[in-house]
């Protein structure tokens, strides 16, 4: 951090930076595999939801391109950020995976509501819909995207961008299995009006875990405290280290969507405690609430005439 907060006492000013930071996974071959999969799979299934008349089929294929755009990103985002910083971007490109992820939520919803607009058109005239190639299609689509969702299962409790990448397709499956269920009640009942009900069900299923990407990659975004880490426990936790007073101009934020950051002023009118104690508290704010890069200015609070000019939560 930078001494200029009318502060003359530089030499307790302390640094503290995690040196465990979480390396996001490679998944080079995830995405490869998944985009050409579910690129072919969409001219096919493109093809025959023409042939057949069947709007499941269409929505499911114009869903899935909406996905391969996604993963196209998501994979972009995922070489970004593991460029080195530079002297222009200090933390290198980490924070295009969040970027990345609210691009897909926002490619997922607008398929969802293309879905939908259509859907409603066709409950009007619901037209014949050629159930044996709707079915087989949509058999074939729940396998790819099945397959496509297990390569990007181990990231997607960690990385928010592989987690997107992991609902696409996840939701796609569920798309196609809906899509096959659609199929045999038309052939059992003959009712075309099937076809865009199913869809619309579908649609609202992945609308609702769709949001919650949405939700989460906003408030990274937005540089909010990322989910799962309570600011007051931090500050808590800051604030009982031993010599600590006072604990103030406390942030933290997602830096990528598997690395956050944390900056604070720590008033010990006793002095600067070494490098140890800053080695330590960053080593614990790493284990206890995974903030991977912590910097911790140090401050005496002995001079009443220069206090910190960041001193109150409402100054940033």
């Amino acid at each position: 951090m930078d001494n200029t907060h009318h502060h003359n006492h530089s030499q307790d000013h302390g640094h503290s930076h995690g040196h465990h930071h979480q390396v996001p996974a490679n998944f080079n071959k995830a995405f490869a595999i998944g985009i050409t999969l579910n690129l072919i799979f969409v001219i096919i299934e493109g093809s025959f939801g023409f042939f057949s008349n069947s709007l499941a089929l269409l929505a499911d294929a114009g869903h899935n391109l909406s996905d391969v755009l996604g993963l196209v990103i998501a994979w972009i985002a995922s070489v970004l950020v593991r460029k080195k910083p530079t002297d222009t971007f200090t933390f290198g490109l980490r924070s295009s995976s969040i970027f990345a992820a609210l691009g897909n939520a926002v490619f997922l919803m607008a398929a969802v509501g293309a879905v939908l607009w259509e859907a409603l058109h066709r409950f009007q005239n619901p037209p014949a819909v050629s159930t044996n190639i709707m079915i087989t299609v949509a058999a074939i689509g729940i396998l790819i995207n099945g397959i496509t969702a297990y390569l990007f299962s181990a990231g997607h409790k960690n990385d928010l961008n592989i987690k997107s990448a992991y609902l696409h397709m996840m939701a796609d499956a569920l798309v196609s299995l809906g899509v096959v269920a659609a199929g045999f009640l038309m052939m059992w009942t003959g009712y075309n009006w099937i076809d865009p009900l199913v869809s619309v069900v579908v649609s609202l299923v992945i609308l609702r875990g769709t949001w919650s990407l949405l939700r989460e990659s906003m408030r990274l975004a937005m540089q909010a405290v990322p989910e799962g880490i309570k600011r007051s426990e931090v500050l808590n936790f800051l604030k009982n280290k031993k010599g600590v007073a006072k604990v103030h101009d406390l942030h933290i934020w997602g830096v990528s969507t598997t690395e956050n950051a944390l900056t604070a002023h720590l008033v010990m009118p006793l002095g600067h405690p070494g490098d140890s104690f800053l080695h330590h508290v960053s080593v614990e704010l790493t284990q206890k609430f995974e903030i991977h890069h912590a910097t911790l200015q140090i401050e005496i609070g002995d001079d009443p005439k220069h206090p910190c000019a960041l001193e109150s939560d409402e100054v940033l």
